[in-house]
């Protein structure tokens, strides 16, 4: 009987395809930011600020929820949210209507109403004495020296890095096949980050870091030519030296 043949060499094994960068959290202080098509453009510093408007508040529905300073927003600490202010910026806001006044910690944004000038926490709008009225003619100060006792200044968020997002895909294939069409139109300096802190993971197709908005706009028209979706404003912390 004529010898078996040995066996074929087992095929080498596929190198498993590597990962992209997670995706970082917290979004820092970009120099600006869109909210339902408005661009509004962050101070450099709150130095100085002082303006009056209608002050709001916000409560239990957004208790526990991540602020857009990346801390979690607690409804019974004194905090607001502001459209432009670096975050975090303290602020002596005082009722116009009472004369009762509070030192809070701004580290969120908004509030989006064109008539608002600054949303409070639940607990800032019981100091104030506008729980029931639901808003009040305010002032807002900067507190930048010597804050009141008990009032701790908090650190400052580092600037965040500005990308524009062009997509996110569920299948990792199809984010890759959205970074080869950028790179076939001239495109070179895409990123995906993989994100899994929603329901659904999520690889986001990125171009950046982009200088600042100027660069951002230009490219924005260039690539309004090439029939791509929409991109979107995003920011990423930057890297601790």
């Amino acid at each position: 009987m004529a010898p078996r043949p040995p066996p074929a060499p087992a095929p080498a094994a596929a190198k498993p395809p590597k990962a992209p960068a997670t995706l970082p959290s917290g979004p820092g202080n970009p120099p600006f930011y869109e909210v339902f098509g408005e661009r509004y453009y962050v101070l450099p510093s709150s130095e100085g600020y002082k303006a009056r408007g209608v002050a709001s508040w916000y409560g239990k529905e957004f208790h526990g929820r991540r602020t857009s300073s990346g801390t979690v927003y607690d409804m019974n600490q004194l905090t607001a949210a502001h459209r432009v202010l670096p975050l975090p910026s303290l602020v002596r806001v005082t009722n116009l209507g009472n004369g009762r006044s509070v030192v809070v910690t701004v580290n969120d944004r908004g509030p989006f109403k064109k008539s608002r000038e600054i949303d409070l926490s639940y607990a800032a709008a019981v100091e104030l004495d506008m729980v029931r009225s639901g808003t009040a003619e305010v002032e807002v100060e900067a507190v930048t020296r010597d804050p009141p006792a008990g009032v701790a200044v908090p650190p400052p968020v580092p600037p965040g890095l500005l990308f524009m997002q062009l997509g996110a895909y569920r299948d990792r294939g199809n984010a890759e096949r959205m970074q080869a069409t950028l790179a076939a139109k001239g495109v070179s300096n895409t990123v995906i980050r993989y994100d899994e802190g929603g329901s659904v993971a999520l690889y986001r197709v990125r171009i950046g870091p982009l200088a600042g908005s100027a660069e951002y706009d230009a490219l924005a028209d260039r690539l309004a030519g090439f029939g791509l979706p929409a991109p979107q404003l995003v920011t990423e912390p930057a890297p601790a030296p």
